[in-house]
């Protein structure tokens, strides 16, 4: 099919922008966003965007955790003849300048949730590895990803109460990624559900005034990482930026006692590099989160990433994260909001993480579904 966005440059093969890659219906466009105060008070900001090029669908989510209650949005629509415009419903993403400043507006809708922000990078933005996987001879993941650490500002409203935001006092991180992404299938208004075993994964990104880390890694035996990629970012007082790939990575997990779901108390991080010390991370994991379930991640209520609804589908609800049914339902993948320490410096991020059944170093919180 042919499109408006077919006159501008950017094609990457003989096919139309309607078309991405072989075909294949999972190639998927992702942003991600999240936010948070500096000072830890219990509020996280998570909104998303996916563009699936050959099933001819866009959707979206954008949700708040406030104490502990989580509000959440989500909506969905046919791309028409107007593809790459990265808005769905009431919710739109503005790249102002790339890899530097971006717009994200949430106008008026029945979720009672609102925003006007701006994410500011902070550090350069960091190429992860490629992730590629076959299973049984086939391509089950083939997909790039950009971490970027940030500030934001703007403004929030959530159930009436309005917040402001600046640089100064609300920090976070973004993500952008494209490819074949494996697919979730964790919910339970849609079975079969996925099984998962024998792993350990995290993928976390913090940041303090002078110094930003991301990592991503995947272990079946512990030290032993099938998938490592990590980067630290350091600004001496000249005002230039130094990088480092991390080469190794080590964890000690200390887990709370959660009797609703995976939930990490405290831990230390290590990341190891070709030149120069360490860079040791330590951890302690505040109350806040937000479960990514409130997004679609693994599918909620019978609604998955890239599912067609329709020209327009709209959704919102709200969850007492107290509440063990929910929890249930929401799993363990969540941005936790963690406080960090390093080299004496202090700061803050957020780390998603999950144990599966049979990896032998964290038994403890394997009787909770890693994902």
């Amino acid at each position: 099919m042919i499109t408006p966005q077919d006159d501008l440059l950017g094609h990457q093969t003989p096919g139309t922008f309607a078309q991405a890659g072989n075909g294949d219906p999972r190639f998927t466009e992702r942003y991600w966003y999240t936010a948070h105060p500096v000072d830890g008070t219990p509020l996280i900001i998570d909104i998303g965007l996916g563009y699936y090029p050959n099933r001819g669908v866009m959707d979206c989510f954008a949700g708040v955790t406030v104490g502990r209650t989580q509000h959440n949005f989500r909506a969905s629509r046919q791309l028409g003849a107007n593809p790459l415009e990265t808005a769905v419903g009431p919710l739109r993403l503005v790249m102002v300048q790339g890899l530097q400043e971006h717009r994200l507006t949430l106008s008026d809708n029945a979720s009672g949730l609102s925003f006007d922000l701006t994410f500011e990078a902070s550090f350069p933005a960091a190429q992860e590895k490629q992730s590629f996987r076959e299973r049984k001879g086939q391509v089950d993941e083939d997909l790039a990803r950009v971490a970027q650490l940030g500030r934001y500002r703007g403004w929030l409203v959530v159930d009436g109460v309005r917040h402001e935001l600046t640089p100064s006092t609300w920090w976070g991180q973004r993500d952008r990624s494209w490819g074949i992404r494996s697919e979730m299938r964790t919910d339970f208004a849609n079975p079969p559900m996925q099984q998962h075993s024998n792993f350990f994964w995290t993928w976390s990104m913090f940041q303090c005034e002078t110094v930003g880390v991301s990592i991503f890694m995947k272990e079946r035996e512990a030290g032993k990482p099938y998938y490592l990629s990590g980067a630290e970012f350091v600004r001496p007082p000249d005002g230039s930026v130094r990088k480092r790939e991390a080469v190794s990575a080590t964890h000690d997990i200390q887990w709370a006692d959660d009797p609703l779901g995976q939930s990490m108390e405290s831990a230390t991080l290590r990341l190891d590099f070709e030149e120069g010390p360490p860079r040791v991370l330590q951890l302690q994991a505040l109350p806040t989160r937000f479960y990514l379930k409130g997004g679609l991640y693994g599918g909620y209520g019978g609604w998955n990433h890239g599912d067609d609804r329709g020209v327009y589908a709209q959704a919102h609800d709200m969850w007492n994260l107290d509440d063990a049914q929910t929890r249930e339902r929401a799993r363990t993948l969540s941005d936790h909001v963690v406080r960090v320490t390093t080299d004496g410096l202090s700061g803050i991020g957020i780390s998603e993480y999950g144990v599966a059944q049979g990896f032998a170093r964290y038994p403890a919180p394997q009787r909770f579904p890693a994902l």
